[in-house]
């Protein structure tokens, strides 16, 4: 069976930095809480006319140009966001005819959070299965700065805007994705949720008048969901690779909170590894968090042939996926790509 793996990473980030200072305002706090409690230090924003998919499809188009593959030989784009254009069609459709992919199959998930690891393990199966050589293009996006509620200081602080992607490939045996694996709580999906918009809650004008449209968190209660579920995913995935925690090189979390992570760190005990963090300038960027992360870590030298490399999301539903690979050769990642350099 073919081996499927990352041969090339991308990522966009908007321009516009949007400091502590700027939120803390609204939000009734100060820089200083702000680093304290998340470790965030500041976000990008999306240009008003940007919408979720213009993101998207400038990170999958530094993916292709640094792997050198064409958008129409692409066969799969899975799209991971909670912030799409529209209720529909799939944002993936949109971003299919941005880039020109027009052989691609395109459709979205909405795991919240943990969506790049779900849409990459949905993409890495359909590949697997073909066998015929061909590439997915899997890309996480959110605009989350759309349906924030920059009173409320339990969630206007984390988020920033952004895309990242990867495109997947047949890789050597030594490398490549070895495993996956997906959990969900639905009896903890209170836990995250923009209320309404849906059909359970449809729009309209005392919706708008309660601020039912934006994005509201249980904090505690998610911090405490992390802690349960994250560390037994990992070592269950793990063990059932045959993959010591010792041989793990490298860590990708979801950037959720810097604090958080750091707080649970201890539990998911990967003695060796690296956590990779991206939080402090681009904060919480949904479903492009790992994927940008782990654009950010390769164009600098991070990752090297044959390391163990896992990648661990969680969120609303509640979710949480993790992926585990070994690194192998990739496209040149130059350290300069311009959608990078303009978010640094």
């Amino acid at each position: 069976m073919t081996r499927i793996g990352i041969v090339a990473t991308g990522s966009y980030l908007p321009t516009t930095v949007v400091t502590n200072e700027e939120i803390a305002r609204g939000a009734g706090v100060t820089d200083e809480w702000i680093v304290r409690k998340t470790g965030i230090r500041e976000r990008r924003r999306a240009d008003d006319r940007d919408a979720t998919s213009d993101l998207a499809a400038r990170a999958a188009r530094t993916a292709l140009e640094q792997a050198g593959v064409a958008a129409d030989e692409v066969a799969y784009i899975v799209l991971a966001t909670s912030t799409p254009d529209h209720p529909q069609p799939a944002t993936a459709s949109i971003v299919q005819h941005l880039i020109g992919a027009r052989n691609a199959a395109a459709f979205d998930i909405n795991a919240v959070c943990s969506g790049f690891v779900y849409a990459l393990t949905v993409a890495e199966r359909l590949l697997r299965t073909a066998g015929d050589g061909r590439y997915a293009l899997v890309v996480g996006a959110d605009i989350y700065s759309r349906i924030l509620d920059y009173s409320d200081r339990k969630t206007a602080i984390l988020f920033g805007d952004g895309a990242g992607a990867v495109l997947l490939g047949a890789v050597p045996d030594h490398s490549g994705i070895r495993d996956t694996l997906l959990l969900t709580r639905g009896d903890q999906y209170r836990l995250i949720s923009v209320p309404a918009g849906g059909s359970r809650m449809p729009a309209d004008e005392r919706t708008l008048k309660e601020g039912a449209h934006f994005f509201r968190m249980d904090g505690r209660g998610v911090r405490s969901f992390v802690q349960e579920h994250l560390p037994g995913a990992l070592h269950e995935l793990l063990a059932r690779a045959g993959v010591r925690r010792e041989d793990v090189a490298h860590f990708v979390p979801h950037q959720a909170n810097g604090v958080m992570l750091g707080e649970v760190w201890p539990a998911i005990g990967l003695p060796a590894a690296t956590m990779h963090l991206a939080l402090e300038r681009f904060g919480n960027t949904g479903s492009a968090s790992v994927p940008v992360t782990l654009d950010l870590a390769h164009r600098q030298g991070a990752f090297g042939d044959g390391d163990t490399v896992l990648m661990a999301g969680f969120g609303g539903g509640m979710t949480v996926g993790a992926v585990l690979a070994h690194w192998g050769p990739t496209a040149h990642a130059r350290p300069a790509e311009p959608a990078l350099a303009a978010a640094r």
